[in-house]
């Protein structure tokens, strides 16, 4: 594959980490976006880098407009164009509240973060994209969004998280329609419980749905290389005829079973 130019939001850690190193695997070249744990993100790229891909650190909080600006303004500088915008970065909200007792702060934060950063760092990349030469696939890019099972799954102790992924899920099928016939596929993956720091303080919880009751047909937890080697799949143009797909990465959570 020829070398391909990937920007990365929430890099860092977790699901973010495990697709810049599964895309490095790939050989592209990554920007690994971060928001304030530098260290965390020298990590990765160092990982990047041991994994055979090139990359760079971007800083930036998706939910700043002038941060979204200046990663995308970056990533062009040291690669020259955007192959593949991966939506990752994404908070969790910091108290799980009752739906009759969650408040705007909480919704809010969420909102700016998981769902409006994301909205625009597309519209900002699909507009830089549009301006490529289409790559010897024929594209001009690729963007893929990261959701959750929280997408359509109902948490009534973090109904904040589950309304953005929704939303999430919706602006993977409107810009898959409006990109469609200027050569950028739009792909959203939806992951499902994933080994990360965000599960971390439910781990228990997990443990004993998954390991235990056979929450998932797939009796293990995800882990961020599972979501990893989905987008490498998309970045390699294994799916050069779907656009505005989802691609469940949940160990088969989504299967209705009795």
């Amino acid at each position: 594959m020829a070398p391909k130019t990937a920007l990365v939001t929430g890099a860092s850690r977790g699901i973010g980490r495990g697709i810049a190193i599964e895309l490095a695997r790939a050989g592209c070249r990554v920007a690994i976006n971060y928001a304030s744990n530098r260290a965390a993100a020298e990590e990765a790229l160092g990982l990047v880098k041991s994994a055979g891909g090139d990359g760079i650190l971007v800083q930036g909080d998706v939910a700043v407009a002038a941060d979204r600006a200046r990663m995308v303004a970056e990533t062009v500088v040291a690669f020259r164009r955007i192959d593949l915008l991966v939506n990752n970065a994404g908070v969790a909200p910091a108290v799980r509240a009752d739906l009759l007792e969650a408040g705007e702060e909480s919704f809010d934060r969420l909102y700016a973060i998981n769902l409006k950063g994301p909205y625009f760092l597309t519209q900002l990349v699909a507009r830089q994209m549009l301006g490529q030469e289409r790559d010897a696939e024929g594209f001009r890019g690729r963007i893929v969004s990261i959701t959750s099972i929280s997408a359509y799954t109902a948490s009534i102790n973090r109904g904040d998280y589950c309304m953005v992924k929704a939303g999430l899920a919706m602006m993977t099928k409107l810009f898959a329609d409006r990109l469609a016939n200027d050569g950028i596929n739009v792909y959203e993956i939806r992951p499902g419980v994933i080994a990360t720091d965000m599960t971390g303080g439910v781990k228990e919880k997990y443990d004993k749905l998954i390991l235990e009751q056979g929450i998932t047909p797939i009796r293990r937890w995800g882990r961020p290389e599972d979501v990893g080697r989905a987008v490498r799949a998309i970045a390699e143009d294994r799916f050069p005829f779907s656009t505005g797909a989802v691609f469940d990465v949940d160990g088969g959570f989504h299967l209705h079973r009795l």
